[in-house]
């Protein structure tokens, strides 16, 4: 590795930017993508191995490619410290998610009540601001309440967050969409929001809540047809 790829590597790392090492061989000849003067073929090879969280060879022509991909951990950022979060914060963990519980009621958002995690008692739209959701970040809003809700839905759409989920009725979630109209999303933005937030498994109770929002993010992320929005 020279010491260009690897001062570039560093940064990226540090800047916590998703980036692929790809060695090509046997030569040993690397680039670190995305590299606007990468072949397409091999452009589209990194993208799809950030996707996929994938590292190891492709064989894109007559040449093998050996791509160690460094993805940022994935975040949830979850607004509301109710009993919902309660229960979907330990699961979130074990699928080695970094969890983020966002909540200004200092009574709601506490150690006890959420310990091993990081709590921001900011006001919604500040604590999204200092997150700063990227592509590699999800968002479930459980709160119910408009103060609190819909700020943080306002700066989620406004990011590159790949999940993006409200818990509430159909009818709730219909009220919050024209809320949202008139702090100027459009329909293709709001699209983005799946409202009421989890696969339809008739959940009921807060851990049952908590495993379909969790499926519904992993149906995501892997691309299942489960994903589609209704």
């Amino acid at each position: 590795m020279t010491p260009q790829i690897l001062a570039a590597l560093t940064a990226a790392r540090e800047a916590k930017r998703p980036v692929v090492l790809a060695t090509k061989l046997p030569s040993g000849e690397q680039l670190l993508l995305p590299d606007a003067s990468a072949a397409a073929d091999l452009a589209e090879a990194a993208r799809a191995a950030l996707r996929e969280d994938r590292t190891g060879t492709v064989k894109l022509g007559d040449a093998e490619w050996f791509l160690q991909t460094y993805n940022p951990p994935l975040r949830l950022l979850v607004v509301g410290a109710v009993h919902i979060a309660q229960a979907l914060v330990p699961m979130a963990a074990h699928l080695g998610l970094a969890v983020v519980v966002i909540d200004p009621r200092r009574s709601f958002a506490t150690p006890e009540r959420f310990p091993n995690v990081t709590i921001c008692t900011d006001w919604p739209d500040a604590a999204m601001d200092a997150q700063a959701p990227d592509s590699r970040t999800a968002v479930v809003t459980l709160t119910h309440d408009p103060k609190l809700d819909d700020p943080a839905l306002d700066r989620a759409l406004r990011s590159e967050a790949f999940y993006i989920g409200a818990l509430g009725s159909r009818r709730t979630h219909a009220a919050r969409l024209g809320r949202l109209r008139e702090l100027g999303h459009d329909d293709a933005a709001l699209a983005r929001i799946r409202g009421p937030v989890g696969l339809n498994i008739e959940a009921v109770t807060a851990p049952e809540i908590a495993l379909s929002i969790l499926a519904e993010f992993v149906a995501v992320r892997r691309g299942s047809p489960l994903a589609k929005a209704a």
